[in-house]
């Protein structure tokens, strides 16, 4: 039975999942989608409470998008490009890493390029892709860390339904200095999937 549940889970990676919402788009990135993502990942603010400094060239963005697609293609995260379907072009992206079948966890990252910011764009990709992984990838437990003065990530969780837990102290280390994190959970049956 054991092998049969391995074998459903990588068959269902075997093609990028495109999702559909009401307003976008999330679909797999491409080494053409470098120039958007380099549009967000340098400008400061978006990546203020980001583990990574601001982009200085687009080169950075191809190996970042490498880097996503690599961990698709092994099994270890997920990471999808956020378009409006009136336009296509990658606003954000959204995603999982460290998801392994037999901890049915992961871990959310995202982020959305400043002038999308504040029209629910995040809450509505979000809740697609909540729904995929407990749907489709069969987990029981989402979790994201969020430093502790990032107050409007705090937001959209809560208002996602995550729990808070707890403070994770000097849990992160990025820009030279070790961060507190306040971490946030969403289990299977804190919601329910239609």
């Amino acid at each position: 039975m054991m092998n049969d549940d391995i074998y459903l889970v990588d068959y269902m990676f075997d093609t990028f999942p495109q999702l559909e919402t009401q307003n976008l788009i999330l679909r797999e990135i491409k080494s053409s989608d470098a120039e958007a993502i380099f549009a967000f990942f340098s400008d400061p603010e978006v990546l203020q409470y980001h583990d990574a400094e601001p982009f200085r060239n687009v080169e950075r963005a191809h190996r970042l998008i490498n880097t996503w697609n690599e961990r698709f293609v092994t099994r270890q995260g997920i990471r999808w490009g956020i378009a409006r379907k009136s336009e296509n072009i990658i606003i954000g992206t959204c995603g999982y890493r460290l998801w392994g079948k037999p901890m049915f966890c992961a871990e959310l990252g995202y982020e959305l390029s400043k002038p999308d910011w504040r029209k629910g764009i995040m809450t509505e990709a979000l809740l697609s892709i909540i729904g995929f992984a407990f749907d489709k990838m069969e987990l029981n437990r989402i979790e994201a860390t969020v430093m502790l003065d990032n107050n409007a990530s705090m937001s959209l969780l809560s208002k996602l339904g995550f729990i808070e837990e707890g403070i994770l102290r000097d849990f992160g280390y990025w820009k030279f200095e070790f961060h507190d994190l306040k971490l946030f959970s969403l289990l299977r049956r804190d919601i329910h999937i239609q």
